[in-house]
This record gives structure tokens, C-alpha cells and sequence, in this order.
């Protein structure tokens, strides 16, 4: 996965858009003002952090040396994964979707089923 696969996707859910409260080179991604991801797209080593449930975080981790607690972040609710063809492309999509699913999940029910979100993705 490159930089521009990855930017494609994060936007590719309902709602999602792309900031840059950081600066011009983060990337932080947001569904209803909440962040998902958040990537240097630009960075020699690709990485995007991605919130997680914690059992399944550590899970992760532990499973894959690409997969570390989250930088700067809360590392009990976030991972950062890094894209360097260790991962299968597929598996760092599933991750992606499921950190926009536990963020969209915790909305109020109005603002989910404005998003058309059911769950069930």
C-alpha cells in the first residue's frame, strides 16, 4: 500500500475528511469531527495510526511487528501500523474500517443513521 492507496481509502467511508490541525504534512482523518487515522502521508516510512478496541490492540501487537502502540497517542486505544509490505494490503484495510467503525459506533444513533451506518460492515 502507498501513500495515495491509503489517503484513498481512509476517505473512501461516509463522512470522512481529511485536515491538517497538525500542519501540512499529518494527515488526520475524521468521521463527524472524531479522528480515525492519522498518517505523514509523506514520510520516507509510511505509517497510520488507527484506533482499536484494546484487547484486540494488544492482540495485534503482539501477532505482528509492524503493529505498535499508538505514537503520541492513548497505546491502549491506538495502534500505529507500519506500511512496509509485512502486513498484507487487505489486513491494513480491515484495520483501517474497523477503526472508523469503533469511532462511528460511538456516535449518537441521529448522526449514525445520517451516516447510513448500521454496524454490520
Amino acid at each position: 500500500m502507498n501513500p495515495a492507496e491509503l489517503r484513498h481509502h481512509c476517505l473512501s467511508f461516509t463522512g470522512a475528511e481529511e485536515t491538517f490541525p497538525f500542519g501540512p504534512k499529518t494527515s488526520l482523518f475524521k468521521v463527524e469531527g472524531k479522528m480515525f487515522a492519522l498518517s505523514q502521508l509523506g514520510a520516507e516510512s509510511l505509517r497510520v495510526s488507527l484506533k482499536c478496541e484494546p484487547e484486540l490492540a494488544e492482540a495485534l501487537r503482539g501477532a505482528h511487528g509492524a503493529v505498535l502502540p499508538g505514537y503520541h497517542l492513548d497505546k491502549r486505544h491506538w495502534n500505529t501500523v507500519i506500511i512496509d509490505g509485512s502486513l498484507p494490503n487487505e489486513a491494513i484495510r480491515d484495520m483501517v474500517e474497523d477503526s472508523y467503525d469503533l469511532v462511528v459506533s460511538r456516535l449518537p444513533r441521529a448522526r449514525r443513521d445520517a451516516l447510513g451506518w448500521s454496524g454490520d460492515a
